[in-house]
C-alpha cells in the first residue's frame, strides 16, 4: 500500500520529460554548467570533506571506544546518509533548481524547507569561517622560526615568563590568549580583538572572490581545494609513521570499545556525523546537481562520495592519530623521567640505576622498603592508555594537539605551513557549498531584483555576512562559535532531513521519484533504496532527533571557558551558561526548525482570505 497525499497542480510546476530532454538540446536557461564530471565531483568531496573530518570525527572516535565507533558510522553512513544523499541529488537534477525552488516547485507549502536549508548554511557558514580566520592567523604566523607558540613571553620587567603561560602551556596560551584573548565568560564581551577581525574580512574576501560568478569560479578553485588536503594528509600520514608511538595511536584507535556498541549516545553521534560529512540538509548538493546534466547517472554519484566520504574520515582519523600517538608518547616519556629523576636524588642512586625499561620494577621496589618516604614524593601515575584516550574536542584538537605535536619536529615551520594550508583548503572548498546554499534560494525567493547580477548578489551576502561575523570577533569570540557549532547545526539539520523524506516520499510521490530516476539514469532503483528510502532512513533520523532532544532536555547546559583565576586552571572551566543564552539557542535550533510548519501555516492563511 503505497501512501501519497494530494498534491494539486504538481504536473505544472514542474518540467515533463520532453521540457527536459528540449531544455538541454537548446542550453535553454540561464543556470550555468559543470565543465567536466570530475570538477562536480571534486566540488561534492570538497563541500563534503571539510574541517569535522580532521578533528570532529576522531574526537568521537576517541570518546567512543575508538574503532567501536566506526561500525555504527560505517552502518549509519550506508542506511541513512546515502540514501539521502541520492535523495538531494535526484531531485535536484530532476527539476533543475536551487533547495528553495526544488521544494517550492513541489508544493507551494513546503518552501520552508528551502528556507530553513539556506538559514542553516548562512548559520553554519559564519561560523566556519571564523574557524578560516583562525587558521589564517595561524597560517600567517607559521613564516617565522621559531614557531611563536613554541615559548612563553617574558613578563613586563623581563625577569621571568608571563605567569598564565608558565602555568598552563605555550601552545594553550597562544590559542586562548594571543590568538583570541579570550575572556572568562560568554557574558564578558571583552570588545573587538582587532586580530581577528583583519583575519575575518581576509577570509570572507577570499570566499567572495572564489564564489563571485558561483560554479565558474569556485569550480576552478576545487582542483586546488580538493585535491591538495589528500597530498598533505598523506604527507603527514608519512612523516607521522616515522614518529616514536605512532603505532599506539593507530592501535587505540582501531582496537574497539565493544561495551560502546550498546550505549545509545554512541549511535547518536555516528548519526549526527553523517549529517556534519556529508552537508545534508544545507542545500548546497540540491544545487550543485542542477548544473549537470538530465541524464547523469546520480545513483552511481551517490555511491562514490559515499565511499569517498566514508574512507576520507578513516584515512584523517588515521593521520590524527599518528599525532595523538605521538603526543601522547612524549608525555609519558616526560612523566616517566620526571619520576626516575625523584627517585634517583632522593635515594642517591646512580645514574644509569634506574632507566624506563626498569622503571615499574624499580618502583615497586622501592614502594616496598621505603614506603613513607616514596609516598611523599608526588609520584606521578604514568597511563599510557589514559593519555591516549585524553579527548580534546573540536579547535583543540586543531590549534593545540596538533602544534603542539609540530613544535617537536624538526623542520616545524614547514610542518606548520602544510598542515594550515590544508586547513585553509578544507574549510575553504565546503564554505563554496554553504555560499552556494545561500545566494541560490535568495535568487529563487526574488529577496532581489532579477537584474542584480550574480555577482552583486554573492558579494553582499559576503559583506553581511562579515559583519554579523564580528560576534566572533570579541573576546568572547570562541564561546560563541561552540554555541554555534552545537546547536546551529545539529536538530536543524536532522529536522529539515526528515521533512526532505517525507516531501519526496509522500508528497512529490516515491513512484513519480522512481520514475524519475528511470527516466535519469536508465533503470529503477534497486529495493535497498525503496526500503530505505520509505522506512529505514527516515527511522534512523526520527529516533536519532528524539534521543538528542531527550537527552539535551535533561542536561543541564554548559560551556568550557579560559579562565586563569579558576580553581580548575589550567585546565578549562565547566561553567554554565546565563539564562538569556537559552533565547540564542532557540534562534539558532528553534527557528529553523519551525520555519517550514510556520510558512505552510502562514501560506494557508493567506490562501484562505485570498478566497474569502
Amino acid at each position: 500500500m503505497r501512501v501519497v497525499l494530494p498534491n494539486p497542480g504538481l504536473d505544472l510546476r514542474i518540467p515533463n520529460y520532453e521540457d527536459l530532454e528540449r531544455m538541454e538540446k537548446e542550453e535553454s536557461g540561464d543556470r550555468p554548467k559543470w565543465d567536466n564530471k570530475a570538477q562536480y565531483i571534486l566540488t561534492c568531496v570538497g563541500f563534503c570533506i571539510g574541517l569535522g573530518n580532521v578533528w570532529r570525527f576522531p574526537y568521537l572516535c576517541q570518546s567512543h571506544g575508538g574503532g567501536a565507533f566506526l561500525v555504527p558510522y560505517l552502518i549509519l553512513l550506508v542506511l541513512e546518509g546515502m540514501p539521502l544523499l541520492l535523495m538531494e541529488f535526484a531531485i535536484g537534477q530532476r527539476l533543475r533548481k536551487g533547495s528553495v525552488g526544488v521544494w517550492r516547485a513541489i508544493n507551494p507549502y513546503l518552501t520552508g524547507i528551502g528556507v530553513a536549508s539556506m538559514l542553516v548554511s548562512l548559520l553554519i557558514g559564519l561560523y566556519y569561517n571564523t574557524l578560516i580566520a583562525w587558521v589564517m592567523w595561524y597560517l600567517f604566523n607559521s613564516f617565522q622560526s621559531p614557531l611563536p607558540w613554541t615559548q612563553c613571553p617574558l613578563n613586563d620587567n623581563g625577569t621571568g615568563f608571563v605567569q598564565e603561560c608558565h602555568q598552563s602551556s605555550t601552545v594553550d596560551y597562544y590559542f586562548y590568549r594571543v590568538t583570541l584573548n579570550s575572556s572568562a565568560s560568554i557574558a564578558d564581551s571583552g570588545g573587538i580583538h582587532w586580530p581577528i577581525v583583519v583575519c575575518l574580512l581576509a577570509a570572507w574576501s577570499v570566499i567572495a572572490i572564489c564564489c563571485i560568478r558561483g560554479i565558474g569560479t569556485s569550480g576552478k578553485a576545487v582542483y586546488v581545494t580538493a585535491i591538495l588536503p589528500y597530498i598533505v594528509l598523506a604527507i603527514f600520514l608519512i612523516r607521522g609513521l616515522t614518529l616514536k608511538g605512532a603505532l599506539s595511536g593507530i592501535k587505540f584507535l582501531f582496537t574497539p570499545d565493544v561495551n560502546e556498541l550498546i550505549k545509545p549516545t554512541t549511535w547518536m553521534d555516528a548519526g549526527a556525523q553523517v549529517f556534519y560529512s556529508f552537508g545534508l540538509a544545507w542545500g548546497g548538493l540540491i544545487s550543485f546537481s542542477s548544473y549537470n546534466p538530465v541524464h547523469n547517472n546520480c545513483l552511481k554519484d551517490a555511491v562514490i562520495l559515499t565511499v569517498v566520504t566514508g574512507l576520507t574520515s578513516i584515512y584523517a582519523a588515521t593521520v590524527t592519530y599518528t599525532i595523538i600517538g605521538f603526543r601522547a608518547t612524549e608525555k609519558y616519556d616526560s612523566c616517566i623521567s620526571d619520576n626516575i629523576m625523584k627517585l634517583l636524588n632522593t635515594f642517591d642512586l646512580p645514574e644509569d640505576s634506574i632507566t624506563p625499561s626498569n622503571y615499574d620494577a624499580a618502583f615497586t621496589n622501592l614502594n616496598s622498603s621505603y614506603p613513607d618516604i616514596v609516598f611523599g614524593l608526588d609520584i606521578k601515575p604514568c597511563d599510557m592508555q589514559k593519555l591516549l584516550s585524553e579527548g580534546v574536542e573540536g579547535t583543540g584538537l586543531a590549534f593545540i594537539v596538533f602544534t603542539e605535536a609540530i613544535t617537536k619536529m624538526p623542520g616545524s615551520p614547514i610542518w606548520s605551513v602544510l598542515f594550515f594550508s590544508m586547513l585553509f583548503c578544507l574549510g575553504l572548498s565546503t564554505l563554496f557549498g554553504n555560499i552556494e546554499g545561500v545566494v541560490v534560494p535568495l535568487k529563487d525567493l526574488n529577496v532581489f531584483p532579477k537584474k542584480w547580477p550574480h555577482e552583486a548578489l554573492t558579494g553582499l551576502t559576503c559583506v553581511v555576512a562579515f559583519f554579523i561575523s564580528l560576534l566572533f570577533a570579541q573576546h568572547s569570540g570562541i564561546y560563541w562559535v561552540t554555541l554555534f557549532d552545537n546547536f546551529a547545526g545539529s536538530v536543524p539539520l536532522l529536522t529539515i532531513g526528515l521533512f526532505e523524506m517525507i516531501a519526496v516520499v509522500y508528497i512529490y510521490g516515491i513512484d513519480r521519484f522512481n520514475d524519475d530516476i528511470k527516466f535519469m539514469i536508465g533503470y529503477k532503483p534497486s529495493i535497498f533504496w525503496q526500503f530505505s528510502w520509505r522506512f529505514s532512513s527516515p527511522l534512523a533520523v526520527l529516533v536519532i532527533l528524539v534521543f538528542y532532544l531527550v537527552t539535551q532536555g535533561q542536561e543541564e547546559l554548559t560551556y568550557l571557558v579560559w579562565d586563569p583565576n579558576s580553581d580548575a586552571f589550567p585546565s578549562l572551566a565547566s561553567v554554565s551558561y546565563p539564562i538569556w543564552i537559552y533565547v540564542i539557542i532557540f534562534l539558532l535550533a528553534g527557528i529553523p526548525c519551525l520555519v517550514v510548519p510556520v510558512y505552510a501555516l502562514c501560506r494557508l492563511v493567506f490562501e484562505l482570505q485570498r478566497k474569502k
